[in-house]
């Protein structure tokens, strides 16, 4: 039992229920809510520098966080989660790529590969400084957090994605017609550097008995994470099967829980090949800025739940009614982003009950 979720085993019930797409009482919900202010502990003071020095702060990542989660309510499904982050190109840090740190949040790195003759000195550094300092934030967090939140698995982003911090994403593109074979050849051989790192992280956060999550605050016990390639948005769906779905289906193998995280428009045209993976779960439709309303994409949601696969839906309360009239509570879990209250809360979930009993 975790201090700020002391239902965590019947929110795990629910969650493997999401995963298995099987009949509950009702959808799987999150949401924010804060809890009153009298009731704020203070964030920790801000006294760096430089972004970088924020950024590389261990026990004041790990404070903040501590102070932040404090301040929340952890109602339905939320879980209590602390993210160790230094930005979504780390892995390729671990190659050699470096940092950049900005003020919000963002970070980005240089390219390496400059010229693919130069393949083969592309080489995993366990004992770089950035895995050595993420593994220090994790520590910092996952002492702070005992017995009260869950510390989750980094950004990873591999395969595509890991390539396009390599060359530049432009780059990449061009390479898709003018170097195919370097491109297939240079993701077989980084794929089991993958999966070394993310067992080792699966050891290290798995070791006191709690479930792995992520960015993505889904959860399991067992191996979960999120396939994705945000880079996929520039290229084919031919050229997406054939060079970078072979990498995605191994991850999901690999993986006893998967949710494929599929961001934007652009990438919206792999759906159909995303929903042919048999060992995928979920998908997490993110169709970009400005574009991020429910009923834009009811069509979509209901591809993905006719493949089988589960759904995460971000929406609103006004949306409710309309996600009752379009989808399915099996295998739904809902991201609700303006919940102002407790009792707001509660009148969902009885709402949401509700539904999933009338629809059987």
């Amino acid at each position: 039992m975790l201090e700020y979720k002391p239902d965590l085993e019947q929110t795990m019930q629910r969650m493997e229920a999401f995963w298995q797409r099987e009949e509950v009482d009702r959808p799987l919900v999150q949401f924010p809510l804060q809890k009153p202010p009298e009731k704020w502990i203070p964030l920790p003071a801000d006294h760096h520098a430089t972004s970088e020095e924020r950024w590389f702060d261990a026990q004041y990542q790990a404070e903040l966080t501590y102070a932040s989660l404090t301040n929340q309510e952890f109602m339905a499904e939320t879980l209590p989660i602390a993210f160790p982050n230094i930005g979504p190109e780390v892995f390729a840090s671990f190659y050699g790529c470096e940092l950049h740190f900005g003020d919000y949040g963002t970070s980005w790195s240089d390219p390496i590969l400059l010229d693919w003759k130069d393949a083969d000195k592309i080489q995993i550094n366990w004992d770089s400084p950035y895995h050595k300092k993420l593994q220090e934030i994790t520590d910092a967090m996952l002492e702070i957090g005992k017995g009260k939140f869950i510390t989750g698995m980094p950004d990873w982003h591999p395969g595509g994605d890991l390539l396009a911090a390599f060359r530049d994403p432009q780059n990449l593109a061009m390479d898709m017609i003018n170097a195919k074979e370097e491109v297939k050849a240079l993701l077989n051989r980084l794929a089991p550097d993958y999966f070394q790192l993310y067992d080792y992280w699966y050891q290290k956060l798995s070791a006191d008995g709690l479930p792995i999550t992520s960015w993505l605050p889904l959860a399991a016990y067992g191996k979960y994470y999120i396939p994705s390639n945000d880079f996929s948005g520039m290229i084919s769906t031919r050229m997406f099967e054939e060079i970078f779905l072979p990498g995605i289906i191994a991850e999901c193998k690999f993986l006893d829980r998967s949710i494929y995280h599929l961001d934007g428009p652009g990438a919206l045209r792999h759906l159909d090949l995303i929903l042919s993976i048999p060992e995928l779960h979920a998908v997490q439709w993110v169709p970009g800025a400005g574009k991020e309303v429910f009923s834009m994409w009811v069509e979509v949601y209901q591809r993905i739940q006719a493949a089988g696969k589960g759904i995460i839906v971000y929406c609103k309360v006004n949306d409710l009614e309309l996600v009752k009239q379009t989808l399915k509570p099996r295998g739904l879990a809902l991201s609700i982003s303006d919940v102002d209250s407790r009792e707001t809360g509660e009148a969902i979930l009885k709402d949401l009950t509700r539904w999933t009993r009338a629809f059987r």
